[in-house]
């Protein structure tokens, strides 16, 4: 007879922190904003932060809440959160902004709707709006202009009303507000998409079905209602937000919404990283974090910048800084947090690294140097192809003709 013992998972040591990161780490609680470089560990000192206020602190797994923008990213954060604590029973919350307004969404849906709300995919999205757009002529509801008589009914055309009306609910904008501006600012196609989304949105709510751009928008609609907000202020005492530069002017009034009172809200971010603006991010969100999210008393959020870089050496750090020293130093940021934020130091033993720029006559000759690169990296150096990268500017555009040429040359190509 044998029997079989079941050990518990050995927790992961914690890492090695620097001073800026034991900062954020004891942060005794309230708004706290992060500067956060590249490769100045800022995914590890969220970790670190969720980890302590478990640990030391004995605050419920369950009520925190980390936010991030992307399903990858959330997972990846669930993963080290889980490895740390060495136990996956009780977890906090991590999970993107669109999954945490889906669950509050069919969470607090009133009893009236039996049947529960579904979100749309992208191409289902596209089909709604191409579909609506075809009979929208017979509803007469949207009087288009003659302007677009030539464009109405292309792909093209369906593309463009869709990115406007994800763009106004970023803003957080109505149909209605769509019409006053085109009405203000003397543009009849404003005044007919603004007409159209009222058209759009009344098919959506027929059919029981959401849009990611409208379901940020309800979200906050519903936590409008004091019994939902106080429900969820109750459940949640600790907010912890990675990326916080990719939020767009919706999301942070959503959080505003669940932790603007002065309670624990930590957020991270890199205001130089800022690139989602066509998703209608924007980096004054970061910026205006202090004055947005105050304390109890009332003062500005403190602001921390993580000072010591791990990712890369001095060469490539002098590059990356020379480049981002161009955009100027916003006002609403403390001068010498922000410098620090900016001029961060090298890790000891960090490679010093290098940087190459190459001018090419053509993209195919771009092409051939890029893969004589690879193959010569792979070949002499003895690097594999899997710690191997190339960064293109528009994925649609150069990523197939780009692999096709690598894997012509015999580079394999994921």
């Amino acid at each position: 007879m044998y029997e079989l013992i079941r050990q518990p998972p050995e927790p992961t040591p914690p890492p090695l922190l620097d001073d800026s990161q034991h900062t954020v780490v004891d942060h005794p609680g309230g708004p706290l904003l992060v500067l956060a470089g590249p490769g100045t560990g800022k995914t590890t000192t969220v970790v670190e932060s969720v980890v302590d206020r478990i640990e030391r602190r004995g605050v419920a797994p369950d009520t925190i809440l980390v936010l991030t923008f992307s399903r990858r990213a959330a997972a990846d954060l669930r993963t080290r959160i889980g490895a740390r604590l060495g136990r996956s029973a009780v977890t906090p919350m991590v999970m993107t902004f669109h999954a945490f307004c889906y669950a509050l969404v069919r969470r607090f849906a009133t009893e009236a709707d039996d049947a529960p709300v579904r979100l749309l995919t992208g191409p289902e999205q596209e089909f709604r709006v191409r579909e609506v757009l075809a009979g929208s002529p017979d509803t007469g509801r949207a009087d288009w202009p003659q302007s677009l008589t030539a464009a109405f009914g292309t792909r093209a055309f369906a593309t463009e009303v869709r990115a406007v009306i994800a763009k106004a609910r970023q803003l957080g904008m109505d149909p209605e507000d769509v019409v006053d501006a085109g009405l203000a600012a003397n543009r009849p196609e404003w005044v007919s998409v603004g007409r159209f989304f009222d058209e759009y949105l009344d098919v959506l709510d027929a059919e029981r079905v959401l849009d990611y751009a409208e379901l940020v928008h309800r979200c906050r609609i519903m936590l409008a209602t004091p019994e939902v907000a106080g429900a969820l202020r109750a459940e949640i005492g600790s907010v912890f937000v990675d990326e916080y530069q990719d939020t767009d002017p919706s999301q942070v009034a959503l959080l505003q919404t669940i932790a603007g009172d002065g309670r624990d809200v930590v957020v991270v971010g890199d205001p130089d990283q800022s690139i989602y603006a066509f998703r209608g991010a924007e980096a004054r969100g970061i910026l205006d974090f202090p004055d947005l999210f105050r304390t109890a008393s009332g003062e500005r959020a403190p602001v921390v910048a993580l000072g010591q870089t791990r990712r890369f050496g001095l060469r490539l750090l002098a590059a990356s800084r020379s480049l981002v020293g161009r955009l100027g130093v916003p006002r609403t940021l403390p001068g010498e947090v922000f410098e620090a934020f900016r001029s961060p130091v090298c890790a000891p033993g960090v490679p010093k690294g290098r940087v190459e720029v190459f001018t090419c006559s053509s993209p195919g000759a771009e092409a051939e140097h890029i893969a004589e690169l690879l193959r010569a990296a792979h070949l002499r150096d003895g690097i594999a192809w899997s710690q191997m990268a190339v960064l293109v500017r528009s994925g649609r555009r150069t990523i197939p003709m780009l692999g096709r040429a690598l894997i012509a040359a015999g580079v394999p190509v994921e």
